[in-house]
């Protein structure tokens, strides 16, 4: 049997579709943390979804505490903004799944109604589906991922719909969020300083508009690739600033 654990915190524009997707399973584990919306009234429509609270403590940490609160031992990890095809829940529930092994889908990442398919966006493929007697997450603050060291990944061909980024707003909280969690992680361990901080912002624009061939998408390659850019530099900027406090 599978549980499927979801995070959230104020999703209530996308988590009725993405429970919707996840019916078929007997167990989802929704971990909160700190929702002042309608996302908790719409979870408890659906009556297999489990909901927990918790401060927020890093996005790793986090996957690994829904594990924990699982029922079964095989954990299917998706976000609050990701919707399982008809197809992939059919795959998955029809796997004869075997412990040393992590399975990955694609990810059709979404902006502005339309499927992105430039600026590193596409291809686009995660493991999210393991036994967590065997792996976890890792519990890094930002950017985590389940650890897949000496496991066999198999790899599914239905894929996630990914409604990351709906409006120029869930840009600015996302980059503040996330740059804020990059410098806390890092701090004292990588080097940052203002001329870094531009260097990587020009060529994380430069390889996401050109290399990345963002500039194929038009209107939306172009908020893509800006974001991209301004993201990493404040990243580094951030980090810059977060190095010069002293160590406790």
């Amino acid at each position: 049997m599978i549980t499927v654990t979801i995070l959230t915190k104020n999703n209530e524009e996308t988590i009725g579709s993405v429970l919707e997707s996840v019916r078929a399973f007997e167990e989802v584990i929704l971990l909160d943390t700190g929702s002042t919306d309608a996302t908790l009234e719409i979870a408890q429509i659906y009556p297999n979804v489990k909901v927990f609270k918790s401060p927020f403590i890093g996005f790793g940490p986090l996957h690994n505490l829904a594990a924990d609160y699982a029922t079964h031992d095989w954990i299917l990890s998706i976000d609050s903004d990701e919707v399982l095809t008809p197809e992939l829940s059919q795959d998955i529930l029809s796997l004869s799944l075997h412990p040393q092994s992590v399975y990955s889908f694609p990810f059709y990442n979404y902006f502005n109604g339309k499927h992105i398919k430039w600026c590193g966006w596409y291809p686009d493929r995660h493991v999210r589906l393991y036994n967590k007697t065997v792996t976890s997450f890792t519990n890094d603050q930002v950017h985590e991922k389940i650890q897949c060291k000496a496991l066999q990944e198999v790899r599914l061909s239905a894929p996630i719909k990914h409604y990351s980024y709906r409006s120029i707003s869930d840009f600015l909280q996302k980059m503040e969020r996330y740059t804020t969690l990059f410098a806390l992680q890092n701090a004292h361990k990588k080097r940052s300083s203002v001329p870094k901080a531009f260097l990587h912002g020009a060529f994380a624009f430069f390889k996401s508009y050109v290399i990345k061939r963002g500039f194929l998408g038009g209107h939306e390659g172009y908020l893509i690739s800006l974001y991209n850019g301004q993201t990493a530099f404040y990243k580094y900027l951030k980090l810059a600033y977060a190095n010069r406090t002293p160590l406790p």
